[in-house]
């Protein structure tokens, strides 16, 4: 049983089911935390739509709070999180720009998850 993310006719992440049921709850989490939609929505059929337009934003503010942030287990719990989302992010033809010095532990974690995410 898989738990699909779609971009409109695209299937971005065929994710196993546990796996995407729960990135989606983090993510959806994390979007309260920070005040904004995530731009995932669960469809009747199973699977996950997604905004590409709400969740860039969804996925930057994040990465801001990463950024901004030099709490050592704030980052870490969002690091999975946010490689996750740039993950999907980059396969909706959107970006956010890096800083230099985030760009190479990100860059890192997202080729990993991306081949781990092979859709």
């Amino acid at each position: 049983m898989s738990y699909p993310f779609e971009y409109g006719d695209e299937t971005l992440w065929d994710a196993g089911y546990h796996g995407g049921k729960l990135y989606h709850a983090l993510a959806q989490g994390a979007a309260g935390f920070l005040g904004v939609p995530s731009g995932l929505t669960a469809t009747p059929h199973g699977s996950c739509a997604v905004d590409g337009t709400v969740f860039r934003v969804f996925v930057h503010r994040l990465y801001d709070l990463y950024a901004s942030s030099s709490h050592e287990v704030l980052r870490e719990l969002g690091h999975g999180l946010l490689a996750t989302s740039l993950v999907l992010l980059d396969r909706t033809g959107e970006r956010i720009t890096l800083r230099p010095e985030d760009a190479a532990a990100l860059g890192e974690a997202r080729t990993a998850l991306a081949r781990a995410m092979a859709s």
